[in-house]
């Protein structure tokens, strides 16, 4: 080949060589992407929440007076009948200890008690001499007073000293039972702790104020209690009720009636639950980053039966998630599709290879998806997950395509 014809040839190849380097530099890159597509399919909106199992009615019993509560004869898990089963026996507490003093002052009562019981037999030893003297003085005058002798006057002077006698005979048979009675009250005092005493059996007995299971006892030792001091509580353990603590701008959005699911409560099933109440005041409550929260009980009564759900009891730790709204057909696109643009929803539709910047009108929203209202079709395909390389009219091409 001549010289010429040879460098003309190496000339062109570098050229071609050059034009394909700046080719390959400034060519549009094609971006791998995950698509998913938007179909009609059933949808629901729930609202969850970390929830604790307790029993409906718990029937806390208390001391009615103020004793020594014995040993419980009933311990946690006994089944017990309402007014058949004693759960509980208070009886009179024990007298306090005495100091020097007080006793010394309880002895010299009981001594002057017992002079005044002293005094009061002597002095119904003087009323009833009194009163045989009245008697023989009344009979005299009356046999008197029938010869003649007295008159009527001198009689009824007589029975009217005799009547005296036995008044004062009366009174001083009254005073000698006071005075026993304050020998009785002072001996009393002096009655210490672990003394004999009469009358120690047991004065109250408690019955089981319903039918269940107990379900706590506040000390199964012998004790001293006030009147109103907690002793045990009871209740049926199979009828349970729930209780989710939601944030407050939750709980507005929930609807007594509405229906929920009760999941990790330890068993395989998932349990049905409808919502009761939702309560009308809310509480403070600090969550676990340490964040001050308004937060709303939300009552769920289960429905599912007592047999499909074994071992679960009070106080249980579950998780529910109440449905919001639901419905079997609606226009569905992947939520990690979506992102904020120009104040409103977008996404990227797949068209033709390229990236197409699309502005929707969406619904509602769940973890997974959200409903179109607008914007999109049924059956297009929508990036999903979108990165920073992607932009309006960019090359895409599908990453499940390429593998």
């Amino acid at each position: 080949m001549p010289t010429n014809a040879r460098s003309a040839a190496l000339g062109l190849a570098a050229a071609a060589a050059v034009a394909g380097l700046i080719w390959v530099a400034v060519r549009p890159e094609t971006v791998p992407v995950d698509l998913g597509t938007v179909a009609t399919g059933p949808m629901r909106v729930t609202i969850d929440g970390d929830g604790i199992t307790r029993i409906r009615n718990i029937y806390e019993v208390a001391a009615p007076v103020t004793g020594k509560a014995l040993r419980s004869p009933v311990a946690v898990g006994d089944s017990v009948r309402a007014g058949q089963t004693i759960v509980a026996r208070v009886e009179p507490v024990d007298p306090g200890l005495l100091d020097l003093r007080s006793r010394n002052q309880a002895e010299a009562a009981v001594k002057e008690a017992e002079a005044a019981v002293s005094l009061a037999l002597t002095q119904i030893a003087k009323a009833e001499a009194d009163l045989d003297y009245a008697k023989s003085q009344y009979d005299r005058s009356e046999t008197l007073a029938n010869r003649g002798v007295f008159s009527l006057t001198q009689l009824e002077d007589a029975g009217q000293v005799l009547k005296v006698r036995e008044a004062a005979l009366a009174a001083a048979r009254a005073q000698h039972q006071v005075s026993i009675g304050a020998l009785e009250r002072a001996r009393a005092a002096l009655i210490g702790p672990g003394s004999d005493g009469e009358g120690g059996t047991c004065c109250v007995e408690i019955a089981a104020p319903a039918d269940g299971v107990v379900l706590s006892v506040t000390s199964a030792s012998e004790r001293p209690v006030t009147a109103g001091s907690p002793l045990l509580s009871i209740g049926q353990p199979r009828d349970l009720e729930i209780v989710v603590d939601l944030l407050s701008a939750d709980a507005v959005r929930v609807r007594p009636g509405a229906r929920a699911e009760i999941l990790r409560w330890g068993g395989d099933a998932t349990l049905e639950a409808i919502v009761r109440e939702v309560e009308p005041a809310g509480f403070q409550k600090v969550s676990a980053l340490g964040i001050e929260e308004q937060r709303v009980n939300v009552i769920l009564d289960l429905t599912t039966p007592p047999e499909t759900r074994p071992g679960l009891g009070d106080s249980f730790a579950v998780y529910a998630r109440i449905v919001e709204w639901q419905t079997e057909a609606a226009l569905l696109v992947p939520v990690g599709s979506l992102f904020r643009d120009d104040g409103g929803w977008a996404v990227f539709a797949a068209r033709d290879g390229r990236a197409v910047l699309t502005p929707v009108r969406i619904g509602r929203m769940n973890e997974t998806d959200a409903e179109v209202l607008g914007g999109l079709g049924e059956g297009q395909a929508v990036i999903t997950h979108p990165s920073d390389r992607i932009a309006d009219g960019t090359l895409i091409a599908d990453r499940a395509a390429l593998n």
